[in-house]
């Protein structure tokens, strides 16, 4: 009579206690919710990505992709792209993600990405792939120039390991561009049907590599970071045809035989922390990795001179003296190149290093350099391998003439190589100062070139050799005595 409510709050009491008795002691039969195992992504029509799952690439054109319901492979519609012509207002390439608008898919019980392809006429999709999704991009695989034919094919790109993808968005992404001379391009239309993750179980000979599968030994300095490269996996299909894949560094497992020494992080980051050697390998899916970064790590990094001229005076590509232009990229990886590297920062000092040269362009063509009041290319130069008898580096210039488009109509670019640095001014583990008059390269004193026509639309620096390996390069910038 005088507590109403205590056989209540007892009884609640014993409700709670039981409760959390069985948060900390979950049954062996209790499921957990996982993501959608669901494969298909397009089948007559997009398969769950809901309604808002199409994103172009920048400078792509926007209404690239349509369903077109009057074609497909033994079906009534199909993705439809039409690359657009290189003149085309509303963007001169076609290049977009799939992502699912929502929760990912577990992706683990399947080994490929298939799809069923053709083309209006035989061409080569420059990029497929999936895994890309605007946000982390972690587990992004790319195929790489796949050619399309007139009539319907299937086409595979294997997933490296299928255990990472617990939850990917990222259903499918492609860049293509038109057919013909760089600039003055064609467009036209491919379609993909079919488009899903299947298990096929006819893939073999998994031949993961890192580095290209190079075994790259070299000299390196305290607080410097290296970005592994070159990370690929391939498989035997069941046609026998081999498919290579690139693979983001989140599904290898990276392992560093001296942690005191060097460090690498799931996205294939090389952190060097003190004297000594370690070597860098990596598996995928517990299979060894072909290719390793062998470091001798010989002690603090010995900075290149620091530019003294006036900055009026300069037009800087790269250097942390001065204010630089726009570029590109340090290390346009062009065919035929086995140069690996780019721009590295080594405990706030940028530096570019290159291993494996043979060549390595720099590219500055948004916008090009008019360079036609400067007298001189200033570089440092240092060469991180015993200096021979007979090595030589050339530099060259390319300029893309007055369109300002590489292969661009009239083909009026032009090149220039300067005399090589050879072995008399090279200088193993030295920086030296390389200044050029910019008339060597108008006269084409070396590397095989005529001359530059001119140099008010300068848009490449190159390196090139065939007995120097490995540099570093500082410093690099034009200037008018």
């Amino acid at each position: 009579m005088k507590y109403p409510n205590l056989k209540i709050v007892l009884t609640l009491g014993v409700v709670v206690l039981t409760a959390i008795s069985c948060e900390r002691e979950l049954s062996d039969e209790a499921v957990f919710a996982t993501f959608p195992k669901t494969g298909d992504i397009f089948t007559d029509a997009p398969v769950g990505l809901g309604s808002d799952f199409y994103f172009p690439f920048l400078g792509s054109k926007a209404t690239a992709f349509s369903v077109d319901e009057s074609e497909g492979y033994q079906s009534s519609a199909s993705i439809r792209i039409d690359v657009p012509n290189a003149n085309d207002p509303e963007g001169n390439f076609a290049g977009a993600i799939f992502r699912i608008d929502g929760a990912g898919r577990n992706l683990t019980g399947f080994d490929a990405l298939t799809f069923w392809a053709k083309a209006s006429q035989g061409v080569t999709i420059g990029e497929i792939g999936f895994g890309q999704d605007f946000l982390e991009n972690k587990y992004q695989v790319t195929r790489n120039n796949i050619s399309l034919g007139t009539n319907w094919a299937k086409y595979v790109i294997p997933i490296p390991d299928p255990s990472k993808l617990v939850e990917e968005r990222g259903m499918l992404w492609y860049a293509a561009g038109g057919v013909g001379p760089v600039g003055q391009e064609t467009g036209y239309t491919f379609w993909l049907d079919e488009v899903k993750f299947e298990k096929l179980g006819t893939l073999a000979q998994p031949q993961p590599k890192i580095l290209f599968g190079a075994d790259i030994i070299e000299d390196t300095f305290l607080d410097i970071t290296i970005e592994l490269a070159g990370l690929t996996q391939t498989f035997n299909t069941a046609s026998g045809q081999n498919v290579t894949v690139t693979a983001k560094p989140s599904y290898f497992n990276f392992e560093s035989s001296d942690i005191e020494v060097a460090r690498v992080s799931e996205l294939g980051v090389v952190t060097v922390v003190d004297t000594g050697e370690a070597t860098i390998s990596a598996t995928l899916a517990n299979v060894a990795a072909s290719g390793s970064l062998a470091l001798n790590v010989v002690g603090p990094f010995d900075s290149a001179p620091v530019p003294q001229r006036d900055p009026n005076n300069v037009i800087s590509v790269f250097s942390d003296a001065y204010q630089n232009i726009n570029v590109d990229f340090f290390n346009g990886f062009f065919g035929g190149q086995t140069t690996l590297g780019g721009a590295i920062d080594v405990a706030g000092d940028n530096v570019l290093r290159y291993t494996n040269l043979n060549f390595v362009t720099t590219q500055f063509s948004n916008p090009t350099v008019d360079a036609s009041e400067m007298t001189h290319l200033h570089v440092n130069i240092k060469v991180e391998e015993p200096v021979q008898g007979g090595d030589a580096i050339v530099i060259e210039l390319g300029d893309f003439g007055a369109d300002g488009v590489f292969g661009g109509p009239g083909s009026d670019d032009s090149a220039g190589g300067a005399a090589p640095i050879d072995s008399s001014t090279l200088i193993a583990d030295q920086w030296i100062t390389v200044e050029i008059p910019l008339n060597s390269f108008t006269n084409g004193t070396g590397g095989g070139f005529s001359g530059l026509s001119s140099t008010s639309n300068l848009a490449q620096i190159s390196f090139v050799s065939s007995n120097v390996s490995s540099i570093l390069v500082d410093n690099i910038y034009l200037y008018k005595e």
